[in-house]
């Protein structure tokens, strides 16, 4: 197992995003200083001559693939081959660099949504591949699937200590507040907030509220990235997750408490509610000696107090 060093050059790709942000702030509070950034005006991961001159300069000792084309079920349902063709560019580029550059240690993260829509739960990460996906976000689930295997098979045959995890459902600062591709989190905060601001007597919320979801902090999903940096070098991928559910009806009964609005949610039932329930097995992040520490009603109320202060900054889409 390839070991960190504090004065090792860490590429965090995607570090101005929710993961990536979040990332940094691990790799900094844990006293690694020499951390590497590039937006996407500055280095475009799709594009693979780019990528490789950026490590021919940089020569990066440790890369956490955080960089990624996200949404929600909307914007999955309509742009389905961009979701397949950005992310799968981005994972062969950086991987390939990654080995071709002779990288120490690699991190690549997943989504739980790689998954089968039917799996077993809680979700073990052995049920990978083992039925069909749930259609709502297909594509992107078949990105993450390629780039996990790319891990593994680069590690099995050069022996690159590359590996995988897959954290579940991520809330916290610098995430997406715009609705039409947001997480379904952050778009209930945005919603109740704005509905308190304007006196609306009511929000809409899409499907029937009855889907089980699991949320984690962001900042807990990125002291675990780190945890497993210093601490793992299996071929298998690797859950992190709460391993605590909700329902959709429920969530948006404490988003709303802690907004503090107090008008109706009414439920659009026309619109798709998405895998029927999704909670990980996180026996395996426990074994190796990680837990996480923000509960789900303390971690809604930094969110939300971000949201409010940082309006200025936050991806809402406004033009």
């Amino acid at each position: 197992m390839a070991k960190l060093e504090k004065k090792d050059k860490i590429y965090v790709a995607g570090h101005r995003g929710l993961v990536g942000s979040a990332i940094v702030r691990s790799l900094q509070r844990k006293g690694y200083e020499h951390i590497v950034g590039r937006t996407h005006n500055e280095l475009d991961l799709t594009e693979q001559s780019d990528v490789r001159a950026f490590f021919e300069v940089e020569r990066p000792d440790v890369v956490v693939l955080a960089a990624a084309k996200v949404g929600g079920i909307n914007a999955n349902n309509t742009a389905p081959a961009e979701f397949a063709y950005s992310n799968m560019q981005i994972q062969c580029n950086v991987i390939e660099c990654a080995h071709r550059y002779m990288v120490k240690k690699l991190l690549f993260l997943g989504s739980t949504c790689i998954y089968p829509r039917m799996a077993p739960q809680p979700i073990p990460e052995n049920a990978l591949l083992t039925g069909p996906l749930e259609v709502t976000n297909e594509a992107y689930a078949i990105a993450k699937i390629a780039g996990l295997e790319m891990c593994k098979f680069y590690k099995r045959q050069y022996g690159n200590d590359f590996i995988s995890c897959m954290p579940t459902n991520l809330y916290g600062p610098n995430d997406n507040y715009e609705l039409s591709g947001s997480h379904v989190l952050p778009a209930m905060i945005r919603k109740f907030h704005e509905a308190k601001m304007s006196a609306s007597p009511f929000v809409e919320m899409w499907g029937t509220g009855s889907p089980l979801r699991e949320f984690l902090y962001v900042d807990d999903m990125a002291d675990a990235c780190v945890y497993l940096l210093e601490n793992y070098s299996g071929e298998e991928h690797v859950n992190i997750g709460t391993g605590k559910e909700i329902s959709i009806r429920d969530l948006a009964e404490l988003v709303k408490r802690i907004v503090g609005y107090h008008g109706e949610i009414r439920w659009n039932t026309n619109m798709p509610d998405g895998t029927p329930r999704k909670l990980t097995d996180v026996t395996k992040l426990h074994k190796l000696g990680f837990f996480h520490k923000v509960e789900l009603e303390e971690g809604i109320k930094l969110a939300y107090d971000w949201f409010v202060h940082n309006r200025d900054v936050a991806r809402l889409g406004l033009k």
